[in-house]
C-alpha cells in the first residue's frame, strides 16, 4: 500500500487554512468546513477517494460528496471502519498524533463537533506544542489548548489503501 504523503498534506493544510480552494464548495454556513477541509488535506496528501454509495470517502460536487467527506462523525467512522480503497487511521491520545493527522474535538455528551489538522506536534510542551489548521473557524498554527472541549481524539493516518 502506498504511504500517506504528510509533508504534502501539511504543506496544502498550511496553503488554504486561511483560504478555499475553489476546487470545493466552502461548508461554512451550512454545518461548517472543518471536516471538508480535512478530506482535502488527506486527498492532497495521496490519499484516494472511495466512491461506495453511502459508506464512501469522496467529492466530486457540492451534490455529490461523500457524508465522510465532510461529516465530523462519519469521516471517524469511515476513517477507522472501512476496508475498501481510502485513508485509514487508527485512534490514538492527541499527544500521539503527527503531522498530516486529524484530531477531532467532543463534548461530554459524547457529541463530536470539530476536526482539525495536525501541522506540527512537539511532545515536550503538551497540548501546546500541538499546531493545528481548520476551517469554520480559520486557524494556521493554532495551539491545541487554546481550544474550549471537553474530549478529543486523534486520528493517525497508517496508509492509504487503493485496493477495493
Amino acid at each position: 500500500m502506498p504511504e500517506y504523503d504528510r509533508r504534502a498534506a501539511v504543506e496544502y493544510a498550511r496553503r488554504w487554512a486561511l483560504g478555499r480552494n475553489p476546487a470545493y464548495m466552502s461548508l461554512n454556513g451550512i454545518g461548517g468546513d472543518c471536516t471538508n477541509f480535512c478530506s482535502q488535506c488527506l486527498y492532497a496528501g495521496g490519499c484516494v477517494m472511495n466512491y461506495t454509495p453511502d459508506f464512501g470517502w469522496y467529492y466530486r460536487s457540492p451534490e455529490d460528496r461523500a457524508a465522510a467527506w465532510t461529516g465530523v462523525t462519519y469521516l471517524y467512522e469511515f476513517l477507522v471502519g472501512h476496508n475498501g480503497p481510502g485513508p485509514l487511521a487508527e485512534e490514538v491520545f492527541p499527544e500521539q498524533t503527527q503531522p498530516g493527522d486529524v484530531i477531532q474535538l467532543g463534548r461530554a455528551d459524547g457529541r463530536w463537533y470539530h476536526s482539525m489538522v495536525v501541522l506540527h506536534n512537539d511532545r515536550r510542551w503538551g497540548w501546546d506544542g500541538i499546531r493545528i489548521a481548520a476551517h469554520s473557524i480559520d486557524s494556521l498554527d493554532r495551539p491545541l489548548s487554546s481550544y474550549e472541549f471537553d474530549r478529543a481524539r486523534g486520528l493517525h493516518i497508517v496508509t492509504t489503501n487503493t485496493q477495493a
